[in-house]
């Protein structure tokens, strides 16, 4: 049995980054880049008004209330005639190009937003209220590296740069084969002693969250022979995720079918609770982990083990997740020699964010997972951890800050 830290170490050995895939932008939510982004050109790529109003030379309206000529107008899209020359201003619209010779924007609300001749009640100096070319992005600049997940604000930056391609990691494919005889597929009636087969589609979803793409491979009892044949299909796609099987039980059998295909068996037990039985190893040279049956377990164990192989597959610059500190609001105790994943729920009380354990911590409990955003991270050494002492806390789901409060972030 191996620690945390090892069994990490060696999952972590077996990446093999992916190749890359060339994707439209409105494919590209969510993927992680395969490649520098370098902007080809400067944003905004020429000089422009912050603000509907009037374009001017600085110095005209240095003192006020000063009168000027209006001689043309320009609307976003237009492209300047005329220069503006001292004594006289262009009527502009937010967005619009500065015009030669004008060197700031006077808002409407400091005119009287006269139509051939407007007077300035305040004065600008040089630069206000213009948006200058290369401002946000000079051309030639990295404006991403390889590693990042493209959310929407990095989609609007590619797509400002005129760019209607790029360059992403392709998702793996991971097979997901759920093993017992005590388990049928959802929809199907239960029989005396049957269970729904409630890993599969939660793992589907963790994959998906991961960034890959899960491919279901069903069901398979607990027959060595079905196993073996099983797990020759599973290893067609990139990595494959078992679960059930992988315990000391007079049935669990997925440990022999691993090594019935010449697996490289790299550990099958890690000192960490939930989730002590989870094995890890390749088949016909393709990462392979056997997750506990028990459905906290496996969730777990996809998290800590299977998740972080993922996102480095993918290239991710950051692919564990997230810890923060809390507050504990009730206290953590366990048995010495494994490290606990304490699921909590977090709240922000009095600015400080609290860590709330579970009433139910049973590793087959699910609705303690729907309830928690996180795992109160506690080391094999430690023993107790009382009521009001700081924690470091993985969080797994970011939903706990849409109960902090609603409306505007000053209400």
């Amino acid at each position: 049995m191996i620690s945390v830290e090892q069994a990490l170490e060696r999952v972590l050995e077996a990446v093999v980054p992916a190749v890359s895939e060339r994707v439209c932008l409105d494919q590209a939510h969510g993927r992680v880049l395969a490649e520098d982004v370098v902007a080809g050109l400067d944003l905004p790529p020429w000089d422009n008004s912050a603000m509907d109003g009037f374009a001017v030379v600085a110095s005209d309206t240095t003192s006020v209330p000063a009168r000027l000529a209006v001689a043309g107008v320009l609307m976003a899209g237009d492209t300047p005639q005329n220069s503006v020359q001292p004594g006289s201003c262009v009527r502009i619209m937010t967005g619009a190009p500065m015009p030669e010779g004008a060197n700031a924007v006077v808002m409407f609300e400091n005119t009287d937003r006269g139509l051939e001749e407007v007077v300035i009640h305040k004065s600008v100096e040089p630069g206000r209220n213009v948006r200058n070319q290369g401002n946000d992005v000079s051309r030639g600049a990295v404006v991403m590296n390889r590693g990042r997940t493209l959310g929407a604000a990095e989609i609007g930056l590619l797509a400002a740069l005129g760019l209607p391609h790029v360059e992403v990691a392709r998702r793996p494919r991971i097979a997901v084969l759920s093993t017992g005889d005590e388990v049928v597929p959802v929809g199907t009636p239960l029989g005396p002693g049957q269970i729904h087969s409630s890993n599969t589609h939660a793992l589907m979803a963790l994959i998906e969250e991961a960034g890959a793409v899960g491919v279901n491979c069903g069901n398979v009892p607990d027959d060595p022979a079905l196993l073996r044949e099983a797990l020759a299909r599973c290893v067609q796609e990139d990595l494959v995720v078992t679960t059930g099987g992988v315990s000391a039980g007079d049935h669990d059998f997925v440990k022999d079918a691993f090594e019935a295909h010449n697996a490289e068996l790299s550990f099958w037990k890690v000192r960490v609770k939930p989730g002590k039985p989870l094995a890890f190893g390749h088949i016909g040279g393709k990462p392979a982990f056997g997750l506990p049956g028990n459905p906290v377990s496996c969730m777990v164990g996809f998290l800590q083990f299977v998740r972080p192989v993922i996102r480095s597959i993918l290239g991710d610059s950051s692919p564990y997740l997230p810890v923060i500190q809390a507050r504990l609001s009730a206290p953590l105790s366990k048995k010495p020699g494994r490290a606990l994943f304490a699921r909590v729920a977090l709240r922000l009380e009095e600015g400080e964010v609290r860590a709330v354990p579970v009433s139910n911590d049973s590793s087959g409990a699910l609705m303690s997972m729907v309830g928690a955003d996180g795992f109160a991270l506690l080391g094999e050494g430690c023993t107790e951890l009382s009521e009001g002492d700081s924690v470091e806390v993985q969080v797994f789901r970011w939903g706990w800050q849409n109960r902090v409060s609603g409306g505007l972030p000053w209400s």
